[in-house]
């Protein structure tokens, strides 16, 4: 249902309603609203402004732009009235705008290719920057600008063509230069579907078609720049980066954008300070004092550029002069701005987006070419002509109290250079052109011009047979698709278009003067910069560095504070066998099994393969002890030997005595074995002879023990058959017996799972130690097992033993050499276990030496002392002597 059936419905709710029906029920054509205002006898609140220019054709194109910034003062004493008077303070560059929509549509009534025929006209007004105005123009461009309703029947044709200057309704309006205008206009029109086309809104708002479905654009989404300052920050480091924005949709959407866009960068916004015109000397006072305070150096700032003028004063007061400021399309090319004196000093090397600019062939021609004589009816640029020139065209004598001389005709704009005249960068200007060519497409798409074949200049013909509805023309503006002039394909995306920016830098020119340099492009999401053509706000081609924390050097990691943006951190050090090789890593990486990190944290490292070797001064002293071990062995098995026929060596079975001997060298000699870098067969080797030597060495004490036992245990009545089971032959077979279990054992555990050499992995350190890694655990502790049962066994034969009534009782000397012997080996297994790398193997090497040491000194110590300094008592009575 259309807005006016729901109007007519509820007409009686308010008087509103009736007003409105008045306004759109003649451009619709509406009868019931027709017969509702003949009923009425109403009047329009405040006049119409008639500062506007104004030109009648077949169509007519309405223009709203923000031409003059003073706005009038407001009487709250409610004795009147509400009335808008005049602004003042007109600006150069929007009427320069007006002057392209004028141009634009003067080329469309000149083309013989669009729109032939149909002549095209314009009613402008100026808004003054507020929505209330650019309220009130609006309503009069849709609704016909009269001040009545008119009682009398209006017929068809009068509702479409309209009945007076200004009085023809307008179905397209080119208008909405701000953002908060555009939306308010865009609702208020949307209902009548009259299309909005904007040359400066940029709110990613109004690209929501559910909401503003007749509003459309020449200009971007402001997303687009926001990406942009993103990639750029990203692109320099910038992490830490402070914003200033205006306190409305337009700042606090693009704020919103690119905290979306950074925040999977690690780019922080410092701050986020609001200025709102109304109180902007406080405002920008307190964003110069948060600038001031903060670390960041680069500053994004997205709001007009008055407010950004009092922005610079403010930090100018404040001394800060050394700042990066990232511009937004609404400051980035004010000519006002670079040529400020306080500008030079606070924002050199300014970095900004700017809308694309594009050159119109004839336009500067035709600004120069502007007088007022030949438009007497421009009240535009006779207010512009008065500035300029400071007198009155069009007269000829200055009347009484006149307040400026008359012109005496001469003025001309070719000698004049301003932003009016200055063609070099049509930005928003080509907008303004822009939008007048999709609407002259639209309407030539709707009026059915199409090519025809009657003569051969084929002619263009345009069916213009009723007023143009503005549904229709909104219908088909959204399926435009042309080439401008300049040779630029336009078509709208909804309500946006292809985004296409240009990057521009502020730079310092030898004459003093600040010019505006292109340095790049943006096209849609793609930012193509020359990196070498900036000039920063040091004066250099150095980037300038805006972080809360440095970056994290190779060799550590970042750390975030805890209650902090995660662009304000710590750097830790990656922790050994970690690495980081980048600037900035935010986690360390593991090395690989095989690799370790270097010193400095930055590489991973092949592992040095270590292990127990000769050279070194352990392996010297464990070697020198059991080559020492070897030695006395040999001597003690010479003394004995030279002795074997005394009663102190053939006592107990000399026999087991030198086999004795030979597995305590032999013990010694395999703790060299664990000696030196650990092959394939050292390992095998090393475990068997290891078991094998010192089985066969408590096998042989074993049988002494109980040869002792024995030997006492005959000497009772009734006993004497005991000691013939323990004659030689038994001794060595049992001993025989014992070894080959131990020998059975090695042999199916190195066949079956046998240790083998193998880096220690597991150890942390660049130092990994290459040693014999056991396989079968069982097979391990089989052999220790066994030797633990014969060890155990032999001390408490030993110990059984101890009290016998000898005067040399060796059941003492075995006991006590066991109790070390198990001692030893008892703390072996927590102490190989703790050790790591290659102390573990030099624990076992100790183990095994001071174990053999032990049952040395204990068993043969004694002996050779009686043997060789007490012969005396080497005697078969002393030895049999009862105590």
């Amino acid at each position: 249902m259309s807005l006016l059936s729901q109007l007519v419905t509820r007409w009686t709710l308010s008087a509103l309603s009736l007003l409105l029906v008045w306004l759109v029920g003649r451009p619709l054509g509406l009868a019931v609203g027709i017969k509702m205002a003949q009923t009425l006898n109403c009047y329009r609140w405040g006049t119409p402004s008639d500062r506007g220019l104004f030109e009648d054709g077949d169509v007519i194109f309405g223009g709203l732009f923000n031409l003059h910034y003073m706005p009038p003062a407001k009487d709250y004493r409610f004795t009147q009235q509400p009335d808008n008077k005049p602004c003042t303070g007109l600006q150069n560059l929007p009427l320069q705008y007006i002057y392209a929509m004028v141009f634009a549509l003067e080329e469309i009534n000149h083309s013989s290719t669009l729109l032939p025929g149909v002549k095209l006209g314009h009613h402008i007004h100026d808004s003054c920057a507020f929505p209330s105005w650019a309220l009130q123009a609006a309503l009069s461009l849709v609704g016909g600008d009269t001040q009545s309703c008119n009682s009398d029947p209006i017929s068809e044709e009068e509702l479409g063509a309209g009945s007076g200057k200004g009085d023809q309704p307008v179905p397209l309006i080119i208008g909405g230069d701000s953002s908060i205008t555009a939306q308010i206009l865009s609702r208020l029109l949307g209902p009548l579907s009259v299309p909005l086309v904007s040359y400066t809104a940029s709110s990613p708002s109004l690209s929501d078609r559910q909401q503003y479905r007749n509003f459309f654009r020449t200009m971007a989404s402001d997303i687009y720049q926001a990406r942009a300052i993103a990639q750029l920050a990203i692109k320099f480091n910038w992490t830490w980066i402070g914003a200033v924005v205006a306190n409305n949709d337009y700042g606090l959407m693009a704020v919103k954008v690119i905290q979306e866009e950074i925040k999977e960068s690690g780019v922080c916004l410092a701050f986020v300070e609001t200025l709102q015109r109304e109180n902007i000397v406080s405002d920008a006072r307190r964003a110069a004092l948060a600038i001031q305070a903060s670390t960041a150096k680069v500053i994004w700032i997205v709001t007009w550029y008055t407010d950004v003028m009092e922005l610079f004063k403010q930090l100018e007061q404040l001394n800060v002069t050394d700042r990066q400021f990232l511009a937004s399309e609404a400051w980035s090319t004010s000519s006002d701005l670079r040529q400020s004196t306080f500008s030079r000093r606070v924002a050199r090397g300014v970095l900004g987006v700017a809308i694309r600019s594009s050159p119109l062939p004839g336009f500067e021609t035709y600004l120069r070419n502007l007088n007022p004589l030949r438009r007497r009816n421009d009240q535009f640029l006779k207010e512009f002509w008065e500035n300029e020139f400071g007198c009155s065209p069009g007269t000829t004598t200055a009347p009484p109290f006149a307040s400026l001389p008359p012109c005496n005709g001469t003025e001309s704009l070719w000698a004049v250079n301003n932003v009016f005249t200055d063609t070099s960068q049509l930005r928003v200007t080509y907008n303004v052109y822009l939008a007048v060519y999709a609407a002259a497409h639209a309407l030539h798409s709707l009026l059915s011009c199409t090519k025809v074949n009657s003569s051969p200049g084929r002619n263009i013909t345009c069916s213009f047979t009723s007023p143009v509805k503005p549904i229709e023309l909104m219908e088909q503006l959204s399926k435009v698709n042309f080439t401008t002039p300049q040779g630029e394909v336009f078509y709208f995306q909804g309500a946006d278009i292809t985004a296409k920016y240009d990057l521009v830098n502020w730079q310092s020119s030898p004459e003093g003067q600040v010019k505006l340099v292109l340095i790049g492009r943006v096209d849609g999401f793609d930012l193509h910069l020359t990196e070498s053509a900036i000039q920063w706000s040091t004066g250099s081609s150095q980037v300038p560095v805006s972080v809360c924390s440095e970056a994290c050097p190779p060799g550590t990691r970042m750390a975030t504070r805890k209650g902090e943006p995660i662009c304000c951190f710590d750097c830790i050090p990656c922790a050994d066998g970690e690495i980081s090789n980048r600037t900035g890593s935010t986690q360390c990486d593991q090395c690989p099994a095989e690799f370790w990190s270097n010193a400095e944290r930055t590489a991973c490292v092949p592992r040095q393969l270590d292990f127990l070797s000769f050279n070194e001064t352990l392996g010297i002293t464990l070697t020198a002890v059991a080559v020492s071990g070897v030695t006395v062995t040999i001597a003690v098995f010479v003394v004995f030997l030279y002795y074997r026929h005394t009663p102190m060596v053939r006592a107990n079975n000399s026999e087991l005595s030198f086999l004795l001997l030979l597995s305590l060298k032999l013990c010694f000699l395999c703790s060299l074995v664990f000696i030196g870098r650990p092959s394939v067969w050292s390992c095998r080797f090393q475990q068997a002879a290891f078991g094998i030597s010192f089985v066969l060495c408590v096998s042989c004490l074993q049988m002494k023990t109980i040869v002792v036992l024995a030997a006492f245990r005959s000497a009772r009545p009734g006993a004497g058959a005991l000691m013939k089971w323990f004659g030689p032959g038994q001794q060595r077979g049992s001993v025989c017996f014992f070894t080959s279990i131990q020998v059975i054992i090695c042999i199916i555990w190195l066949s079956l799972s046998p240790p083998e050499p193998q880096p220690d992995l597991e150890m942390p350190g660049l130092q990994v130690t290459l040693k014999c890694a056991m396989n079968s655990v069982v097979g391990f502790s089989l052999v220790l097992g066994y030797i633990g049962l014969l060890g155990c066994t032999s001390l408490l034969l030993a110990f059984l033993g101890r009290k016998l009534p000898d005067n040399f009782n060796e059941a003492k000397l075995i006991t006590f050499s066991m109790l070390i012997f198990c001692a030893v080996w008892v703390a072996f297994v927590p102490a190989y276990v703790s050790s790591p790398g290659k102390y573990a193997v030099a624990v076992e090497i100790f183990a095994i030496l001071a174990s053999s040491y032990g049952l040395l000194f204990c068993i043969f110590a004694p002996k050779c002392f009686i043997i060789l300094l007490r012969p005396e008592k080497n005697t078969k009575k002393h030895l049999m002597a009862r105590q």
